[in-house]
């Protein structure tokens, strides 16, 4: 009597709970398409316009980040440093060089997933344009580690979890490149690993 009820009810439960997991696990594979890879940074204008794909808009809405218009700004991801290695909150790096043309910028680190270290506010955890020491030719060279050093330092959590950084370039014509002009990222090195 209730075996014809009991299995539509567990063929219903499994339908929506695979429907569920997979919709999760396809708006955690991408942020959308049109991804532009620079030396290892990665963006997605197209994520922050009006014509982004449906998932690139409910990854923003399940993340709850305010998208900047391609007018306003961009923001370009790295995980990995130079030569492939994924970035990880044990070694120390140097990024160096210099940003494409922008008004303002900013830096700071992540876990991969968008989750915030676990440092110390006493501790530099972003840097920006205005604060962070420039060469004379206009690059920069900025330490990120968990130690302190002198200069630009960047600190980031000393317990091995890998790390993200986020470069966010505001008022840069960037955000509109149409690919004719080339642009240039900074490098991420790896400078030491442990007490090296």
């Amino acid at each position: 009597m209730f075996r014809v009820p009991l299995l539509v009810l567990l063929a219903l439960v499994i339908a929506f709970g695979l429907g569920i997991q997979s919709t999760l696990v396809a708006l955690n594979a991408t942020v959308g398409f049109g991804e532009i890879s620079i030396d290892g940074w990665r963006a997605f204008p197209e994520a922050q316009t009006a014509s982004a794909d449906p998932y690139a808009r409910s990854h923003r809405a399940r993340a709850g980040r305010l998208l900047l218009g391609s007018a306003e700004g961009l923001t370009f991801i790295a995980t990995t440093d130079t030569s492939g290695q994924r970035l990880t909150g044990l070694c120390r790096y140097k990024l160096a060089g210099s940003v494409p043309t922008t008004r303002f910028w900013t830096l700071y680190a992540t876990r991969p997933n968008g989750e915030p270290l676990n440092v110390s506010q006493d501790l530099p955890t972003a840097l920006n344009s205005i604060i962070t020491l420039k060469n004379p030719d206009g690059t920069m060279n900025i330490t990120i580690g968990a130690k302190a050093t002198a200069n630009n330092w960047l600190a980031i959590a000393p317990d091995g979890g890998p790390i993200m950084l986020n470069l966010t370039l505001l008022d840069t014509p960037a955000a509109g490149n149409s690919g004719l002009v080339a642009l240039t990222m900074p490098r991420i090195e790896r400078i030491g690993c442990g007490n090296v």
